[in-house]
């Protein structure tokens, strides 16, 4: 057991060692390998030569310190300082210079600044085992010269790519999730336009509906005091439904909202007591429904009911008492077709207001299923709103 941790420690050493060395700067590894160098001169050379072997030793590594800003001026800078130390026939083991070069290079310049790097090394290198290779053995170190030159460029190379590849991936990370956050912004966006619009048609048809409603009690409390008092119920009765549309409209955005499940989404089926609502009001309104409408989705559904409560409304709103309003609902496979109208006098000055400020969501439902809704006075008198709502591919989320 004893001897079983003894060889495990020196391995946990080494590790623990290399960790260490590898967080430490790039310049101090330089540094490190520089004064090996100069130190091998120092002590290897006789002293004539030391002076010129100290000279091209530091001019060959020097510029390694810019070679990140500059990677081609800095080869071509050691490779020409290389051409002089082989024409002064001085062998130094500075020449490791050249690679480092070279690396670099091959990491920051692209393919073709690292092939030509690399054949004027190839030239440099075949030139240096000519001339300081003894006894004919030329081919073995050219072979290896030539293997590590081959060798650097490759992984210099590789290293380029594999940060590139990074780099392209880390991009596309963060616009990812840029993308991610817009959509987001812009789901809440039309959320808070959903709510709103929701929200605008509630509150405008009760307010109405409640008004008119006062007004009528107001009017029969002392002749018909019946009447008042049905009125006055009724008020409540709008009150109450007015908050639970409202709590309906905002549960959705709740889990477990039990107002959600109680109540579903108005839609077609609700149109009849729609218009006698409005009828008690004081706006008498026929309902006519052709065709089935079982295969319209709920969010149609609701868009019809919030079309038809926007068009009774305003005209509640800016019609005399005695006017009457017609709903007609046609229902395809494909589509469904709603057309409200009414018997009101439009005034030339009440014109450019009769529309209300619904119009723009009204138009707004109706793009969400590819419909274009038609607002305006009818030939024969009276105010008329038309639009088709496409069921098919419409893809639409909020109605």
């Amino acid at each position: 057991m004893r001897s079983a941790r003894t060889a495990v420690w020196p391995v946990r050493l080494g590790k623990s060692a290399w960790r260490r060395a590898s967080l430490l700067p790039p310049v101090v590894w330089g540094s490190l390998l520089s004064s090996l160098l100069l130190l091998n001169v120092v002590t290897t050379r006789p002293p004539r030569e030391l002076p010129m072997a100290v000279t091209l030793t530091v001019v060959l590594l020097l510029p390694l310190v810019w070679r990140h800003r500059a990677p081609r001026t800095v080869f071509a800078t050691v490779a020409a300082v290389a051409a002089v130390q082989w024409l002064l026939d001085i062998q130094l083991p500075a020449d490791i210079a050249l690679l480092v070069a070279l690396y670099t290079v091959a990491v920051r310049a692209d393919l073709r600044d690292t092939l030509v790097a690399g054949a004027v090394l190839e030239v440099g290198g075949l030139l240096a085992c000519l001339r300081w290779t003894t006894d004919g053995a030329f081919l073995t170190p050219f072979v290896a010269v030539t293997a590590m030159i081959v060798a650097v460029g490759v992984l210099g190379v590789h290293v380029r790519i594999h940060r590139a590849y990074l780099a392209a991936v880390e991009e596309r990370a963060v616009r990812l999730e840029r993308d991610h956050d817009q959509q987001a912004r812009v789901a809440v966006a039309e959320e808070r336009t959903r709510i709103t619009r929701e929200m605008h048609d509630i509150v405008t048809h009760n307010l109405s509906v409640m008004v008119a409603l006062t007004d009528a009690a107001v009017y029969a409390q002392h002749r018909s005091p019946g009447k008042a008092t049905t009125a006055m119920l009724q008020i409540s009765e709008t009150g109450r439904q007015a908050l639970t549309d409202m709590r309906r409209s905002l549960g959705v955005l709740r889990a477990g909202e039990p107002d959600a499940l109680r109540h579903p989404l108005p839609g077609i089926a609700q149109l009849t007591a729609l218009a006698d609502q409005m009828g008690a009001a004081g706006l008498p309104t026929r309902i006519d429904i052709h065709g089935g409408h079982a295969h319209v989705p709920a969010t149609a559904e609701l868009t019809v009911y919030r079309l038809v409560q926007e068009a009774l409304t305003n005209t509640l709103k800016h019609t005399p008492a005695g006017t009457q309003a017609k709903v007609r609902i046609v229902c395809s496979t494909e589509s469904v077709t709603v057309d409200v109208t009414d018997t009101g006098p439009l005034p030339p000055a009440l014109a450019a207001t009769r529309p209300g400020h619904g119009i723009t969501g009204m138009r707004e439902r109706a793009a969400a299923y590819g419909g274009t809704l038609r607002a305006g006075p009818l030939p024969d008198g009276g105010w008329g709103v038309h639009t088709r709502l496409f069921l098919a591919g419409t893809g639409a989320v909020s109605a």
